[in-house]
């Protein structure tokens, strides 16, 4: 498995494991098993690589198996609950000092394909774009529905996030989440 930072030429295949698990598309049977709550068009996949270069992949034979994406503050701004997480980052605090757009980024969403879940691809996949991202911010912030049991146990047990506060947003409840981007989860494949 080749672990990369995605292309446009990706882009098609990524959205392909994105219906599979975002939570307008995905199957009943799956969504006790994890879901990814935010939609993406083509037009906005393309803009994150270009802008960004903030989608990292795991490619096996011309299938995504998993990403992750991560950004700036500003580009995430013009999603509704994105903005709402940057009013609110001056109120909070992590490693001595508060946050703000400039010490910190907004990663997620992160998908893995079922195929391969308890591999350890997330915390490699995780690692890797952290390797990226930790070159120009000190602090990862994200977010967590609290019905996603299961994204919630990776990312607080396996990747060990702290909690940092409990939001809520659009009727639905979130866990807010940081990470020291000096540390790394495990050894890079």
């Amino acid at each position: 498995m080749q672990l990369k930072i995605a292309q446009i030429k990706d882009i098609d295949n990524i959205l392909k494991l994105h219906a599979k698990y975002q939570l307008a598309t995905i199957s009943e049977d799956d969504k006790k098993d994890g879901f990814v709550t935010t939609g993406f068009t083509p037009e906005e996949l393309r803009a994150i690589i270009e802008e960004e270069q903030g989608i990292f992949i795991a490619v096996e034979n011309d299938i995504v198996l998993g990403y992750v994406m991560s950004a700036s503050w500003q580009f995430w701004s013009k999603w509704p609950i994105f903005s709402h997480m940057i009013n609110d980052l001056p109120k909070l605090s992590y490693l001595g000092q508060t946050l703000t757009v400039d010490n910190s980024y907004q990663y997620g969403p992160v998908c893995i394909d079922k195929s391969v879940r308890g591999s350890g691809l997330l915390e490699n996949l995780f690692d890797f774009a952290l390797e990226s991202m930790s070159k120009k911010y000190p602090i990862l912030v994200t977010f967590v529905n609290k019905i996603n049991e299961r994204s919630y146990a990776a990312h607080k047990r396996k990747l060990g996030l702290d909690v940092i506060q409990e939001f809520e947003f659009n009727n639905n409840t979130y866990y807010e989440m940081v990470f020291d981007t000096s540390k790394r989860v495990s050894n890079i494949i």
